[in-house]
């Protein structure tokens, strides 16, 4: 049976592009340098139309003066609504599922992080407001159902995934695939933080919300291990080594020490060390959040209390565990730790990563600490930092060496105050797509025609992000 990475594999790569794209190129088609038509679905095949989306993305693109970078953010800002959102209604309320692109089941990340783009447009368009929802709902029916899963399947009574019909753990009908990962309930909470912010709607938070949100706090109470390893075990037959956790399952061994353990990296591959530092502190700012929420909606101060609590217990935990010093003492994050003072230095292109930290809101951008890790992470001391012939930037063992990912661009440029270094971003984006008009979710260092992914919705929300962003804030860098 084939694993997750093989089928990624097979449905991303160039080859196959233009199959799974509507509209997408050949393998080696590369767009005339003075025509640039749309890759878009014809607007009857969109899945979604937002009126408020449309007019940002003209708006936007009209003040782009790179005409390839222009077309290639029309192709990637709407590609989240055009292709992977399916709108229903249950028990006579909004429901939306957003599925990953190639694959039709919905990750708790993607789905938030490819919607998060869209937020702050929610309250000019209703059509929005019902899409975030019944996203809001649908996610908070699938931590009720299992909070350890990473991902669901449209139907709550079918059967996971192919890949994970083999697969050690407690399944449920409904879950598309039980890896624990932090992050999972981590990026509901933010979506749901930013959408009340922006829409003042407070419709999606109602008990069933709420009875999830609880569930999320107790599953991190049950993963710091205080008392033991906990329900959560996971085994996979496989040749892949990152597919499946050692020991009975459990993973490798720690000393508990308040962080909260996770099986799985953001990747979806398995953690090394199971306190994942850039995962803890992301649920640390979520917590927060859901405080903030908690208070304000549901006059909860109680549980409210007990969001707080944890997060300053998982907050202290980690700054005195996961800092690394340099040959100066410079004080700098690690990746994953084991409590018993073994640290591991890396970093990954999936958020939350390190690189990622004040996207988050885990940090600011100034922050000494996240500048000294920033500069580790993009460099040579990173094992996963690649540098060739056609860009730089950071992989992860998920598609092994050489393989530089889009988002790990896409995020330098988020993170950064330099206008030469964002300008070195936006080329790299611009000049790694191998004429598809889209990102991926890799490309070799040398060869950017050989790529994973063609239809990787997240990536190319993330890069319609970017660029709204520099529209609104930094418009010279945009500039011819």
């Amino acid at each position: 049976m084939p694993t997750r990475r093989e089928i990624l594999k097979l449905f991303g790569t160039a080859a196959v592009a233009g199959a799974l794209v509507p509209g997408g190129p050949a393998r080696g088609a590369v767009p005339s340098t003075t025509s640039y038509p749309s890759r878009r679905p014809p607007p009857a095949k969109r899945r979604f139309t937002s009126e408020a989306v449309e007019r940002q993305l003209a708006a936007v693109q009209a003040r782009i003066g790179d005409p390839k970078l222009a077309w290639m953010f029309g192709n990637c800002y709407p590609n989240t609504l055009d292709t992977t959102v399916e709108l229903g209604t249950l028990e006579g309320k909004p429901d939306t599922f957003v599925i990953t692109g190639d694959i039709e089941a919905m990750w708790l990340r993607d789905s938030s992080a490819q919607v998060h783009p869209y937020v702050p447009l929610a309250r000019q368009d209703p059509a929005l407001r019902r899409l975030f929802r019944g996203l809001i709902r649908r996610q908070a029916r699938c931590i009720r159902l299992d909070p350890y899963a990473n991902a669901f399947m449209p139907d709550p009574r079918a059967q996971p995934l192919s890949w994970a019909r083999q697969d050690a753990t407690e399944m449920k009908p409904g879950v598309g695939e039980r890896k624990w990962e932090i992050d999972s309930l981590c990026w509901p909470i933010r979506l749901a933080h930013a959408y009340w912010q922006a829409s003042g709607d407070a419709e999606p938070f109602d008990d069933d919300w709420r009875e999830a949100m609880h569930r999320v706090l107790a599953t991190f109470r049950e993963q710091q291990r205080r008392h033991g390893p906990g329900p959560y075990r996971f085994q996979r037959p496989t040749d892949r080594p990152t597919e499946t956790l050692a020991l009975d399952g459990y993973g490798a061994p720690t000393r508990p020490n308040g962080m909260i353990h996770s099986g799985f990296r953001p990747s979806d591959d398995a953690c090394l060390y199971p306190l994942s530092v850039p995962s803890n502190l992301f649920a640390v700012a979520s917590l927060r959040q859901l405080a903030t929420m908690s208070r304000a909606l549901h006059r909860d101060a109680t549980f409210a209390q007990a969001c707080e609590a944890l997060a300053d217990e998982v907050e202290q935990a980690t700054h005195r565990d996961g800092r690394l010093r340099d040959a100066d003492g410079g004080e700098y994050w690690a990746y994953e730790i084991d409590g018993y003072g073994n640290r591991l230095f890396m970093d990954d292109a999936n958020a939350p990563s390190l690189l990622s930290l004040p996207y988050l809101g885990c940090c600011t951008r100034d922050d000494p600490l996240y500048r000294r890790t920033r500069a580790r992470v993009w460099s040579e001391h990173n094992p996963y930092f690649f540098r060739g012939r056609a860009a730089e930037g950071v992989g992860g063992p998920h598609e092994g060496l050489r393989m530089i990912w889009p988002m790990s661009l896409t995020m330098l440029a988020l993170t950064s105050d330099d206008p030469a270094e964002i300008r070195r971003c936006l080329r790299w984006l611009r000049d790694t797509d191998a004429g598809s008009g889209f990102m991926h979710e890799a490309f070799d260092q040398d060869d950017p025609a050989h790529f994973t992914r063609a239809w990787f919705a997240w990536a190319n929300t993330l890069f319609g992000e970017l660029i709204v962003g520099l529209a609104a804030h930094r418009p010279e860098l945009l500039g011819a």
